[in-house]
């Protein structure tokens, strides 16, 4: 039995970065993520669930969804299966909370503070480069110079962190160990390097949880493991029908080259007997050329 949570779960994962009581865990990863960047001291969490302004318009819900102490927006997901249109999922979630930074009146002058999403894919991205860590910012296409600092995308791509325990020499390297192996952990690692490894410790562990916390969460586990085990069916069946309508096809394409080569064999066969006839008849070889289409030695054979 697992010793502490699943943060890929619903339940799990808000657990960890998305409680005010745990809202440290959340900051010191936000650090961690963005070091020699940014010092977050403090974070406000808003309403995850974002109504439309309009009737007709579309809302928005986000994993978790907070604001820095300067007023800089962060929206943090986990994402365990590649969805349609991820990307385009992301942009539409930053676009909305910058375009709802906006003021009515004529005083506003696009004051805007800076909006930072970051997504956990416990898959593998596609059309992307293979890396843990993806930065997406505005800038010139040429010189690379930064265009704008208010929309920033930050894709942390878990199965391509590969190291073990003692080759974790970043604390950002220490966080997505942990995160990635929360599950089968029997102790919580760098707490002796780092404090906040200890809390976490002490959020995660599955016997502090209450009798509803426990509850909610074991539905969380058992729908995520039914996605897993859908996204699996799903993989199987696309490459088996992939299998099938690859092997119809080549059997389909075999038959086509198989009666195309029998068509020409007997176009041959059916020249050289004209070529036999009109040799016997005492044709001459240009004249049975020309008739046959066949070669001075393919008629003198005959």
């Amino acid at each position: 039995m697992a010793k502490f949570i699943n943060p890929f779960t619903d339940v799990g994962f808000k657990k960890i970065f998305g409680q005010e009581v745990s809202k440290d865990l959340l900051i010191d990863f936000l650090n961690d993520l963005l070091v020699d960047e940014k010092s977050i001291t403090d974070i406000t969490f808003l309403d995850k669930e974002v109504l439309p302004e309009y009737m007709g318009d579309r809302g928005v819900i986000y994993d978790i969804y907070c604001t820095t102490e300067n007023g800089e927006q962060f929206i943090v997901e986990m994402q365990n299966r590649q969805q349609v249109n991820f990307r385009e999922r992301a942009l539409y979630y930053l676009s909305h909370a910058v375009s709802r930074q906006g003021e009515k009146g004529a005083d506003w002058r696009f004051g805007l503070k800076a909006v930072y999403g970051v997504f956990f894919m416990n898959f593998r991205l596609e059309d992307m480069p293979h890396k843990l860590r993806t930065d997406i910012v505005l800038s010139d296409r040429d010189t690379h110079e930064q265009f704008s600092d208010k929309l920033r995308f930050i894709f942390i791509e878990l199965p391509s962190f590969r190291k073990e325990e003692e080759e974790c020499v970043t604390d950002f390297d220490r966080w997505i160990y942990v995160l990635k192996n929360m599950e089968t952990l029997n102790r919580m690692p760098f707490k002796a390097r780092k404090s906040v490894f200890e809390k976490l410790e002490k959020i995660v562990d599955i016997a502090s949880l209450s009798k509803e916390e426990r509850m909610k969460y074991d539905e969380s586990i058992k729908v995520y493991r039914d996605s897993l085990v859908t996204m699996e069916f799903a993989e199987q069946k696309g490459r088996a029908e992939g299998l099938a309508e690859g092997m119809a096809k080549g059997l389909e394409k075999g038959m086509e080259k198989g009666l195309a080569k029998g068509k020409a064999e007997g176009k041959a066969e059916e020249r050289r007997i004209i070529a036999g006839q009109l040799k016997r008849m005492g044709m001459s070889f240009d004249a049975i050329r020309e008739v046959t289409g066949l070669s001075d030695s393919e008629i003198d054979a005959l």
